[in-house]
């Protein structure tokens, strides 16, 4: 792991191999190492990067707003890199996105895994049941504590959000641990238990997101892109998905068949070879 300061910062990455340059941006469930086969595959034929988002893993703490969009960009500022493929998922997707409407001239293409998407809006029914879930894991009261960041949590607690998290978002409606790679789900619950003992012993902090959200300009979009979804997520969330290939002009969308919301970990290699071939197709960088 190395660190680089950038945009008032410091965050951890991984850099690999050699050529056009692709970045990889994690989801909001996990950490750098959700990539670890698509890094290390990618970096045969790629300058592959992949990093932890500002207060995630290996990165710096930030009380207040984060902009983690300007993060990326002034990653790729810091590291010298003009233009490159970004890879997003989850909220990592909604970054990329960001990123690529802020400074188009420097997204050779998207490639966005299980999307999220700023300036959408969620529907009441999801909402709801997310609510159930955080509320079955921890009492009301004692989430409220650790939402407002520097608490000391209960590693109970943390252990429970952990698998909660885990069964509701990355497994999906009606899913068991058992139909995901033991190694794989041991990945997610490690990610999630580091991530819920950090963010609520944190200072706290939200995304600050664009004043003009990807939402109202997806037709603004003109980088090659590829939507992948996980056909046993959340169906709100497979919605997302629609959104962006329905409204990206030329999108490719893929779909993959029995997996959750992190493909990467629960079908990595599946996913490296949507990925490889994509970036195969690509028009030669000018």
């Amino acid at each position: 792991m190395a660190m680089i300061s950038t945009n008032g910062t410091r965050l951890s990455y991984d850099e690999a191999g050699e050529g056009p340059a692709i970045v990889f941006v994690h989801a909001g469930v996990a950490d750098r190492r959700m990539w670890d086969h698509q890094f290390a595959e990618l970096s045969g034929t790629h300058r592959a990067v992949r990093y932890d988002r500002r207060g995630y893993g290996g990165s710096a703490d930030h009380e207040g707003g984060i902009s983690h969009h300007e993060d990326l960009l002034g990653l790729m500022d810091a590291l010298d890199i003009e233009e490159a493929v970004l890879v997003g998922a989850s909220f990592g997707g909604a970054h990329v996105v960001d990123a690529a409407l802020a400074e188009p001239e420097r997204v050779r293409a998207l490639a966005l895994v299980c999307p999220g998407m700023s300036g959408h809006t969620w529907p009441e029914a999801y909402v709801r049941e997310s609510r159930k879930m955080l509320l079955s894991a921890v009492p009301y009261e004692r989430l409220a504590t650790y939402r407002a960041g520097n608490a000391v949590p209960d590693p109970a607690d943390v252990a429970a959000m952990a698998e909660a998290q885990a069964r509701f978002m990355v497994l999906g409606p009606g899913r068991s641990p058992e139909e995901m790679p033991l190694e794989a789900w041991d990945l997610t619950l490690l990610m999630l238990r580091e991530l819920f003992a950090r963010r609520w012993s944190s200072p706290p902090n939200d995304t600050r997101w664009p004043e003009r959200p990807a939402g109202e300009r997806l037709h603004e979009i003109t980088a090659p892109t590829l939507v992948v979804k996980g056909l046993s997520e959340i169906p709100q969330i497979q919605e997302v998905a629609d959104l962006y290939a329905e409204g990206v002009r030329d999108a490719r969308l893929r779909e993959m068949a029995q997996t959750g919301h992190l493909p990467s970990v629960e079908r990595p290699g599946e996913l490296t070879a949507l990925l490889t071939a994509f970036l195969h197709d690509l028009p030669r960088s000018g």
